[in-house]
């Protein structure tokens, strides 16, 4: 199975986004365009669609007099003024016709979102491997660092993303964090029910059935820090750093649990302690085992 053509191409590694014109008031599509990202200029608008980089769903330009047209979808490019470069790089590890392994650096989220565009794994790739049909199989947190599996063909996409939910693929991370005086040892599986918080971008624990499962093995303790191995059994929402924290130890340098820090305070000097270090699955495609992992390491902090 193909994906679908877009009426306009990728560009710099960004494709296309796309919006559905409901049934509205507006007198033409451009006012639509307006109201709905008026977080983006009317000048922004009409450089845009004066550039023919506005197009309907048939490859139709949208001028700035098009009479509104409901349903109808509206495709256009998404940009980002001044966005701040991460000093970090990716590494490709490994790749052929139908897998990308790469190596993530910590503060790049995997697509992009908010005020991250041109700096996401996702764009970065496509920039570098001249792949526009790059697909991320799987999520890790922005913060986090390490191991991200993509699809290139969509043809056997479908037989990648399978092994997540089915539960075919190991994975196992590292995280550091504080050693509370007295603790001798921590369980070795933790489960606990995870719900959305009040906050959109926290997690928290509640009563009732469990839907999470982590494996827990420390591997070194001293002065006031460990070094745990982390093998997530199910794969809900920053699993890792909440079930950390429920056992009191936030990871080191988290900034969203126990404390959500303001956006924009990213400190490079600081990154999460929390690395994607290692995957090992049969391949669904070739059959092969594959086992790939992550050059990064922690490590205790210097004493």
């Amino acid at each position: 199975m193909t994906s679908p053509r877009l009426p306009l191409p990728t560009r710099d590694g960004v494709g296309p986004s796309c919006v559905g014109l409901p049934q509205g008031p507006w007198p033409t599509i451009a006012e639509f365009l307006m109201a709905r990202f008026p977080a983006i200029t009317r000048e922004a608008w009409m450089a845009r669609i004066e550039a023919n980089d506005v197009i309907d769903e048939h490859g139709v330009p949208v001028t700035a007099q098009r009479r509104y047209q409901a349903p109808l979808r509206v495709y256009y490019y998404r940009t980002i003024d001044a966005e701040v470069r991460i000093p970090f790089d990716e590494q490709v590890l490994f790749q052929d016709d139908h897998l990308v392994v790469v190596d993530k650096p910590p503060f790049l989220p995997v697509t992009p979102t908010g005020k991250y565009l041109q700096e996401s794994l996702l764009v970065r790739l496509k920039r570098k491997l001249k792949l526009d049909d790059l697909v991320p199989l799987h999520r890790i947190d922005r913060s986090t660092a390490g191991l991200v599996l993509f699809s290139v063909r969509p043809e056997t996409r479908g037989a990648y993303q399978a092994m997540f939910p089915e539960r075919r693929i190991a994975k196992h991370y590292e995280a550091v964090v504080p050693w509370p005086p007295g603790v001798s040892s921590v369980p070795g599986t933790y489960r606990s029910r995870l719900v959305d918080d009040e906050h959109f971008m926290r997690v928290k624990e509640e009563e009732g059935e469990p839907n999470s499962e982590t494996r827990i093995v420390v591997k070194e303790a001293a002065d006031g820090y460990a070094l745990l191995d982390l093998s997530p059994v199910t794969g809900r929402k920053h699993q890792l750093r909440v079930h950390c924290m429920a056992l009191g130890m936030p990871i080191v340098n988290d900034p969203i649990y126990p404390t959500l820090l303001p956006q924009g305070s990213d400190d490079f000097d600081k990154p999460l302690q929390l690395l994607a270090k290692s995957v090992a699955f049969q391949d669904p495609v070739s059959g092969e085992l594959r086992s790939f992992t992550s050059p990064r390491s922690l490590s205790l902090p210097p004493r």
